[in-house]
């Protein structure tokens, strides 16, 4: 069992576990790992129930499907809201009852918080090597700190360009390739009258301009020289700052809530010529708006420099194992199905709401039968998806506190789109709001020139 450290040496910051629940984190610890009995919670003789929380569209359809040919181990599903005050604001609570559920489902960005507040159990010595080897490098490496992996990656999100062929074609407008093009192509949008813009600048998206930032090369938080950095406005995230502030300067784009009224009416009215956002909004597309069927395709997102292509994440979930869980090892193996079994799959899609784009790359010839690609006109998205996966840069890592990071921006980003403020002063005012947290916390931190 790793020894406990104090939350301020480099392997705290990230990886060691606070007092509390410590000794029922540790992998190696006979109390937890030995609790997974034979014999079910709920009273049925040779099978052992587990509970598993999620937001995740498709998640009843995967339990369905998992408890139908597993006798040995049923799932007990819970679907909880999603959001910072819904699924995870519960799950904390649970956690601090010591009432977790065995498996939580915790998205990229938040999964550093709950490794150190200590609510996902450190699985380093659970993952069976061939489990490692079906998952994509750069997921794994979002769910491992210091050598030590605290969830399984189920999908990981490239940012693509959902783009309204139909109006496209109707304008004469090519796609755009890089983002110099992109900019010279949202000066000509407006001329065609009616409106519309090229795209929206989400004021409820840090995830977006996160992964913008992280393209373009940013490193907003590091574990290097024994502490946490922190450089949320470095010379990457400045350059797509001001890139997007001359766009809203010049009244190019959007600016308003992606999840709000207006932003449903701007793509509903083809106001929207496209939509910046991770593979899984294929399927979020397809759901909301059926009535736009074959009006969309997908098409890479746009390089700053096509000969050194990069990319950043948009949105993509993982499955934990909480440090209250009685059943680790079964709960394991729920898990390992979840993320790599054609079965799993195959049940989340036919909810017909999702695109996901697997962890385990060896699904991918799944989800493209499985998905109905009708939508967009017959568009082999799940190779395209696969392409751009490749393009995601390694060695991005998020903050431990980037729910309450997250806010600051937004916050800030709506009061730019006012006119109070810039995105640029909105990332700075992230940093400044995020230092507190992290000290708060008893974590050894530095701040870079911004």
């Amino acid at each position: 069992m790793p020894g406990r450290q104090s939350r301020r040496s480099l392997l705290a910051a990230i990886t060691a576990l606070p007092l509390t629940g410590a000794l029922s984190a540790c992998t190696g610890d006979d109390s937890a790992s030995h609790r997974s009995a034979s014999t079910s919670t709920s009273g049925t003789k040779g099978t052992t129930t587990i509970t598993f929380w999620s937001a995740l569209r498709g998640s009843q359809e995967v339990v369905d499907a998992f408890n139908k040919t597993h006798d040995h181990i049923q799932v007990a599903f819970e679907q909880i809201p999603s959001g910072t005050q819904g699924g995870y604001l519960k799950l904390s609570n649970a956690a601090r009852a010591g009432n977790a559920p065995d498996v939580a489902t915790i998205e990229y960005p938040q999964l550093p918080g709950f490794a150190i507040d200590g609510v996902a159990r450190d699985i380093t010595s659970m993952i069976s090597d061939d489990l490692r080897s079906k998952l994509l490098p750069q997921s794994l490496g979002l769910t491992t700190f210091e050598n030590r992996t605290f969830s399984v990656p189920l999908d990981v999100e490239p940012m693509v360009m959902h783009y309204r062929k139909d109006l496209f074609d109707r304008f004469g407008f090519d796609v755009p390739t890089t983002w110099d093009e992109f900019a010279e192509l949202a000066r000509k949008v407006p001329r065609t009258g009616g409106g519309r813009r090229l795209t929206l600048f989400p004021t409820d998206s840090f995830t977006q301009f996160a992964a913008w930032s992280w393209q373009a090369g940013a490193q907003w938080f590091d574990t290097s020289k024994g502490a946490w950095n922190v450089s949320l406005a470095d010379a990457p995230t400045r350059k797509v700052a001001a890139y997007w502030q001359r766009l809203i300067d010049e009244d190019l784009v959007f600016v308003n809530s992606a999840s709000s009224r207006l932003a449903d009416a701007q793509i509903g009215n083809g106001l929207v010529l496209t939509r910046l956002s991770g593979a899984w909004d294929a399927g979020a597309q397809m759901n909301a708006r059926p009535e736009q069927k074959n009006t969309w395709r997908i098409a890479p997102l746009p390089q700053w420099d096509p000969a050194r292509p990069a990319l950043g994440t948009h949105g993509g979930s993982t499955f934990a194992v909480t440090k209250d869980s009685r059943h680790p090892e079964a709960a394991m193996e729920f898990i390992e199905w979840q993320v790599s079994h054609p079965d799993a799959l195959k049940a989340r899609l036919s909810s017909g709401a999702s695109s996901q784009y697997p962890a385990a790359t060896g699904l991918i010839p799944v989800g493209r039968k499985a998905f109905d690609a009708s939508y967009y006109g017959g568009q082999d998205i799940y190779t395209l998806f696969e392409e751009e996966a490749r393009k995601i840069s390694d060695g991005w890592t998020w903050g431990p506190r980037m729910t309450a990071t997250g806010n600051v921006m937004q916050d800030a980003f709506a009061r730019a789109g006012s006119g109070s403020g810039t995105v640029l002063s909105s990332v700075r005012a992230a940093q400044d709001g995020t230092m507190p947290d992290l000290k708060a916390l008893g974590l050894a931190t530095t701040q870079r020139s911004t």
